[in-house]
């Protein structure tokens, strides 16, 4: 049985006649971005194209030039021609009602692409060859596609784009604080205005450095400070011990205590008010191990349409993330996550923090300290990263049998910023706590932005 696709021909009749009758009407057409696809008769796409072609050229929209337009392209005969013309405008009365006959015609144009596209997605699902992961990220990519209802022009006047940053220069000029997003460290917010959405950011070092805690001081630092969630993708520990971390840095606790159980009364204190702290923050956990690139975005999407926004992603870490197994090479394969991650933060409208390894070239050298070209497996995570930092203890190099001191001056250093300045901003780290905190107060972001 043949299915009649849902549609609204009545309404695009007296849609179309209100523009031969009422072509101010085309302003509304205009502003909602209607275009001639979205007609469900043929005859009726090309009379709307011969309408906008009238318009564009700046000429009155008339019985006679549309008529004429038709002729000039052919589809005089097709499109009914000039006795149809003149039941199209016969049936107009008034343009007060155009605005809900482009809703109409716009909504059941819309039906019809989801129809479209589940008929092609359950023609993927009998007949694809490709592994289930990927079957199901290009479906959910498919019905976001029309969900999304993505509006507007593919390119942007030159004249838009000058209106817009000047008005984005005037709200930086006359505001005070940070445009990014904070991340509750002076210098780093002073040095990058904040993380800002789209961007993808590199934590790299080497094993021990600090880097998951690190991550973890910015995704709770973020979580406390912005409305959106925080989506944490720990691929190497289990959430449990994830959030113990956070528990120890925000009470200050031992975390080998947290581990053995041995807590005094502050210690029992001390966690329920970071208990307490941390379960009013919109941070959320996924533990999976060897995840793929597509569940990631999978799960991101669902959080977002569950949350309304994402203020933050984290990903612990990014050779850890299974590539599908499609590229030649394990350098390949690298190279197609850190993309994908790019893509990521712009699809998501948030920053993306990837941890990474480096390569052992670091140990090799007498200074060890990280150089980009330290990053492990692929040059093209330096390539789509905006932000490259790398975390660098000297202590740790030092291995000095006689320091004990629970707290150490760390180097966190800018080496990539594709938006502003780089260097070096010294960090305070408790590693009993697993806390890192700014040299300079938070107090002092008021200065540095005036």
């Amino acid at each position: 049985m043949i299915r009649e696709l849902p549609n609204a021909q009545r309404m695009e009749q007296s849609l179309l006649g209100s523009l031969l009758v009422f072509p101010e009407v085309i302003s509304l057409c205009r502003d909602a971005d209607l275009s001639a696809t979205e007609f469900f008769v043929p005859a009726h796409q090309k009379i709307y194209d011969a309408i906008l072609e009238v318009a564009d050229e700046g000429q009155a929209i008339d019985f006679e030039r549309i008529l004429q337009r038709l002729t000039e392209n052919g589809d005089e005969s097709s499109s009914g021609g000039l006795e149809y013309l003149s039941q199209l405008m016969d049936a107009a009365v008034s343009g007060a009602a155009a605005a809900s006959y482009i809703e109409t015609i716009q909504n059941k144009s819309q039906l019809r692409r989801l129809i479209e596209t589940s008929d092609k997605i359950a023609e993927q699902a009998g007949t694809s060859n490709a592994q289930i992961d990927t079957i199901l990220d290009d479906a959910e990519r498919l019905v976001m596609d029309v969900t999304r209802k993505r509006r507007g022009t593919d390119f942007k006047s030159s004249r838009e784009i000058v209106a817009e940053v000047k008005a984005e220069l005037e709200m930086l000029r006359t505001s005070k604080g940070i445009s990014g997003i904070r991340t509750g460290y002076a210098e780093l917010d002073r040095m990058t205005n904040g993380f800002h959405p789209g961007d993808l950011i590199i934590l790299a070092a080497r094993p021990a450095m600090g880097k998951s805690a690190l991550a973890l001081n910015f995704a709770s630092q973020v979580a406390q400070r912005n409305p959106g969630a925080v989506a944490i993708f720990s691929l190497e520990m289990p959430g449990a011990s994830l959030v113990k971390r956070i528990l120890s840095s925000i009470g200050r606790i031992d975390g080998s205590k947290l581990v053995s159980g041995k807590l005094d009364p502050e210690d029992l204190n001390n966690l329920n008010d970071a208990c307490n702290i941390l379960s009013e923050r919109k941070i959320f956990i996924d533990d999976t191990s060897m995840i793929k690139v597509s569940q990631i975005f999978s799960k991101c999407r669902k959080l977002r349409s569950q949350e309304g926004s994402l203020s933050l992603i984290v990903i612990d870490y990014l050779q850890l993330i299974s590539g599908g197994g499609r590229s030649d090479s394990r350098q390949q394969e690298v190279s197609e996550i850190s993309r994908n991650l790019k893509i990521l933060a712009k699809e998501m409208e948030c920053p993306v923090i990837a941890l990474s390894q480096l390569s052992r070239k670091v140990e090799e050298r007498s200074d060890h300290e990280p150089q980009l070209s330290d990053l492990r497996e692929s040059g093209s995570i330096e390539q789509d990263a905006d932000i490259v930092m790398f975390i660098y203890r000297e202590k740790y190099y030092a291995k000095d049998p006689d320091d004990n001191d629970p707290t150490e001056t760390v180097d966190l250093s800018l080496k990539k910023h594709r938006n502003g300045e780089t260097g070096k901003i010294e960090l305070v780290f408790e590693k009993n706590c697993s806390l890192f905190s700014s040299k300079i107060s938070e107090g002092e972001l008021d200065r540095y932005a005036n």
